[in-house]
């Protein structure tokens, strides 16, 4: 028996187990003893200032008291992007509806930044007006105009809408060839996955939900969560194939995902995709997060196919291996190695997943050697690496929330609505949990989904957007005290993609290499700021390596720090310039 044979058995066995119990995502598994706190300070602090900003409409999801089908519980993506190119950044915000109809007000939304700290819904002028079940989001330039366009998936039709560069936006999901017939889009994301500079678009896709097929909670014995009727999934509904599409570069789209090797797979509940080039060959793969099935590895093999290996990789299971019920992605270099290492978070009594890059894409769990199994209380959701103390080391930010309602009544202990956290990186390979140490923001409870990291009033350090089922969204404004230096880095592709959808940059500063790429989703479902964050710590500049989506290599010396440096592909530093921006400027106090 091969190894990737004896891998899916253990897989398959423990989820007959859990099929068994109720088909439910949890392992039961207690947490690790917490370790002696470092008394360090965490110079980073967050407060929720959405009220203030403007960000007063509430994301529809659902019934925020019961839930009957899945389809109400997953929730939605939200992103961070700059669709004016003002350099400021804007919030697009992913809505569902209800099945009992949709109530004034579900639907997407669009913010335009007032450079003040608050926004303006320009949502109707915008033209991005609808109603359905959102999911997922991914922002990328896929004609190369100068403008970034926005693809949403949906339990329904997805939806392409082209950024016409005056501020609006035009639906060209038919034009494109993207119709399809109902599925249940989750994850999305653009890729160059030939790098012949143009975008292509890489779809997960969830369950085949039939609403008229699927019993509703209360009605089938199976479906419940600590003796409590819960609603019915993932696990007993038929799971759906993923999906590839080649950009022809005439604004259309042609599917190859049978072609590629990507439709062929079977059997698995995707949830959010990235892509990466995970083993640093050059050339971009796709993770995608399995809810309750393992997840997925497709390695690009240079010639328009995929391979998928995440078994043989190591990230498909948990180190006991086991599936575990993925949800959010993480990508970044947290051990300072110059290679992409993957966080992914998961179900409530269950632990994080933590995989080291070993170097050429293999991984290794070390999630309880790092410190991250101590906290198994909270379904997991949104998550990402970002140095929210510019102390040049990768944090790891975690959103949290419940999709049973109706459990909290019986149970107080199990509350719908959970706090955020935060693992604070030591630098030494060991992370810290921190909640009310970080600010109010990340102790306040809501059923939180997509998270989305980016400096929305530009002053230098990385701040956090968050979906809340049927609430408005938290904007936590990051303050961060001390005094670290920090750089970010804007690449615009000339030969590559405009977007540089794919490109990696490694920065040296103070004696330490950290690589990052620029990612179209990670997360869950959402899309951060496409401007690479580092921290540095006390470094006051930095040398950076630039690999082009295409595989052009380009270096910059001694980057300036406490700058955005825009960095034109074949050219260099086009732009070096401090931010304008200043929290004194701004019209609630920090």
């Amino acid at each position: 028996m091969t190894r990737r044979q004896a891998l899916a058995l253990m897989a398959a066995s423990a989820g007959s187990l859990r099929a068994q119990r109720g088909g439910m995502a949890s392992r039961g598994v207690k947490p690790t003893p917490r370790g002696k706190p470092s008394g360090r300070p965490f110079n980073a602090r967050f407060t929720d200032v959405a009220e203030q900003a403007g960000l007063l409409a509430p994301a529809i999801y659902g019934r925020p008291d019961r839930v009957d089908y899945i389809v109400e519980t997953t929730g939605a993506g939200i992103a961070f992007l700059d669709y004016d190119n003002d350099g400021w950044l804007d919030i697009f915000m992913l809505s569902g509806t209800r099945l009992s109809g949709a109530p004034p007000g579900a639907t997407n939304r669009l913010y335009k930044n007032n450079r003040d700290g608050t926004f303006t819904d320009v949502t109707v002028q915008a033209g991005l007006t609808r109603t359905g079940w959102a999911c997922g989001v991914t922002v990328g330039d896929y004609n190369n105009d100068g403008f970034d366009d926005i693809f949403i998936t949906y339990w329904g039709q997805n939806v392409l809408y082209r950024n016409n560069g005056n501020g609006t936006f035009t639906d060209v999901t038919q034009k494109a060839g993207l119709l399809r017939p109902l599925r249940w889009g989750t994850g999305c994301t653009w890729i160059d996955y030939d790098r012949d500079g143009k975008l292509d678009l890489f779809v997960s896709n969830y369950v085949a939900f039939d609403r008229k097929a699927v019993p509703p909670t209360g009605e089938d014995a199976n479906c419940n969560w600590k003796g409590i009727p819960v609603n019915c999934g993932p696990r007993g509904l038929p799971p759906e194939s993923n999906l590839l599409f080649h950009n022809n570069g005439d604004g259309t789209f042609t599917d190859v995902s049978e072609r590629a090797g990507i439709s062929k797979l079977k059997g698995s509940y995707g949830l959010t995709a990235v892509a990466a080039d995970f083993d640093d060959d050059g050339w971009p793969d796709i993770y995608v997060a399995g809810d309750s099935t393992p997840a997925l590895l497709f390695h690009n093999n240079h010639d328009g196919t995929f391979t998928e290996d995440g078994l043989e990789r190591g990230i498909a299971l948990n180190d006991d291996g086991q599936e575990q019920a993925g949800m959010g992605i993480a990508v970044g270099d947290y051990n300072l190695d110059g290679q992409l290492d993957i966080f992914k978070t998961h179900f409530t009594e269950d632990t994080p997943a933590l995989y080291q890059n070993n170097g050429k894409g293999n991984f290794a769990d070390v999630t309880i050697r790092a410190g991250l199994g101590v906290e198994t209380r909270f379904i997991c959701w949104g998550t990402g690496f970002a140095d929210l103390d510019n102390d040049g080391y990768p944090d790891v930010f975690v959103a949290t929330g419940s999709v049973y309602p109706e459990v909290e009544k019986k149970y107080p202990e199990q509350p719908h609505r959970t706090p955020r956290f935060i693992y604070r990186n030591l630098g030494d390979g060991k992370f810290e949990e921190l909640i009310d140490q970080a600010g109010p923001g990340i102790a306040a409870a809501h059923a939180s989904r997509g998270v989305a990291f980016g400096d929305f009033d530009n002053d230098g350090d990385v701040d956090v957007l968050i979906m809340n089922q049927n609430e408005p969204p938290s904007l936590l404004r990051n303050d961060v005290t001390g005094g670290n230096h920090w750089l970010k880095v804007k690449l615009e592709g000339v030969k590559s993609n405009r977007s540089a959808i794919g490109a990696r940059v490694t920065a040296h500063y103070g004696g330490k290499k950290q690589a990052q790429e620029v990612l179209a989703q990670s997360s869950y479902l959402s899309v951060s700021d496409r401007r690479l964050h580092f921290g540095l710590g006390p470094a006051e500049s930095a040398d950076l390596e630039i690999r082009w989506p295409n595989g052009n290599l380009e270096r910059i010396a001694k980057a300036p720090a406490d700058r955005l440096v825009v960095v034109r592909e074949g050219t260099g530093i086009v732009s070096s310039v401090p931010f304008p921006a200043s929290r004194r400027s701004l019209p609630f106090p920090p």
